[in-house]
């Protein structure tokens, strides 16, 4: 493994482990509200698409980061998109 290797593995493992504290916060408490879906699904296609590019290249560090970062957005992603329509019942004036 080059020293490259070496460096994009570290970069890759650490802002993939940068989630990990807000997809245990959001499995637990299943609060959602807060968190902007057009960032979230922005950044899922933005990693989606780097995944792509380190498929094509053949590159392991880009491929790994990125599969476990997009399988991480993913699961927030879905919790949030599942918990709109609840949300909007509670932002709703009542009578």
């Amino acid at each position: 493994m080059s020293w490259l290797d070496v460096i994009g593995s570290l970069a890759g493992g650490l802002t993939t482990l940068a989630f990990v504290p807000q997809v245990v916060k959001t499995l637990r408490t299943r609060q959602t509200r807060d968190i902007s879906t057009a960032m979230w699904l922005l950044f899922c296609a933005g990693v989606a698409l780097w995944l792509v590019y380190g498929l094509i290249l053949g590159a392991w560090p880009i491929i790994i980061a990125n599969a476990l970062t997009l399988a991480l957005a993913a699961l927030v992603l879905a919790v949030k998109l599942s918990n709109r329509k609840r949300d909007r019942e509670s932002e709703a004036p009542s009578d």
